[in-house]
């Protein structure tokens, strides 16, 4: 029961190889939990489920037994909202695959970020993830390493275009971004902003503009990407996104 559980929270990740790096297991040890031939010590247990955000119980229970709750999007009181009352979002409106943003630091003034994320779907959901730039996170002190490193969110429609509500593990660093298609290079771009909910400081932003690209590309290019993303110069920025995020003229 361990390993089938342990194997469905691995799922959503790229490879074992980088989550076994993100846990700090070694991967021969780790592939043993997964196939069932051993379980783990109790302090390795412990850092699983702090990982996973589960509990003890996937040692014995399934894990759809483990939490029976609706989870606060899908309560009474919200669901026909925001939960499963949301209209699903078409392949056609914004495709799955890899895509490619930017926008201007929220702390840098003369710094834009570049990142790479990620859009899938489950069923009638869509859901996006993504990993801040190494780059970055060492810019402001924090470890490159760490499980903080990785942010999701659910993508929902608009009246005329997306939204996107983003967070870290346990709901830190939440932002939330509002996304319009470009009618222009084949359909390729949304042009929009992103928001962080955050006090007014005399240094620093809350709102700025943002592009998102979708890259149809191979494996290797979309590799090559995310090498490139964190903190750039916006000389550094492809043309049509420099052209949207118009660095010059304040956000209305």
């Amino acid at each position: 029961m361990f390993g089938r559980n342990l194997r469905t929270l691995c799922a959503p990740y790229r490879s074992v190889s980088d989550l076994c790096r993100q846990l700090g297991i070694n991967r021969t040890q780790f592939n043993r939990y997964l196939s069932g031939e051993s379980f783990p010590r109790p302090d390795v247990l412990h850092l699983i489920c702090q990982f996973f955000d589960v509990d003890a119980r996937i040692l014995l229970e399934p894990l759809d037994k483990l939490d029976t709750r609706p989870g606060v999007l899908n309560h009474p009181f919200l669901a026909a909202n925001v939960g499963s009352g949301m209209l699903p979002l078409s392949e056609e409106a914004l495709p799955s695959g890899f895509y490619r943003f930017s926008r201007k630091s929220f702390v840098e003034d003369d710094l834009v970020i570049v990142g790479l994320v990620y859009i899938f779907r489950d069923g009638e959901y869509t859901f996006l993830r993504g990993y801040e730039p190494r780059q970055a996170m060492s810019t402001h002190g924090l470890p490159t390493n760490s499980p903080l490193r990785e942010f999701r969110g659910y993508v929902s429609a608009q009246e005329d275009g997306i939204s996107i509500n983003v967070a870290h593990r346990h709901n830190m660093a939440a932002t939330f971004n509002y996304l319009g298609r470009v009618a222009a290079f084949n359909n390729t771009f949304w042009v929009g902003y992103a928001a962080r909910p955050t006090r007014e400081t005399l240094r620093g932003r809350r709102v700025a503009r943002m592009v998102y690209e979708h890259v149809d590309a191979p494996l290797r290019d979309i590799v090559a990407l995310a090498r490139q993303t964190g903190y750039v110069s916006p000389d550094d920025l492809p043309e049509f996104h420099l052209h949207h995020l118009m660095l010059d003229t304040p956000f209305t």
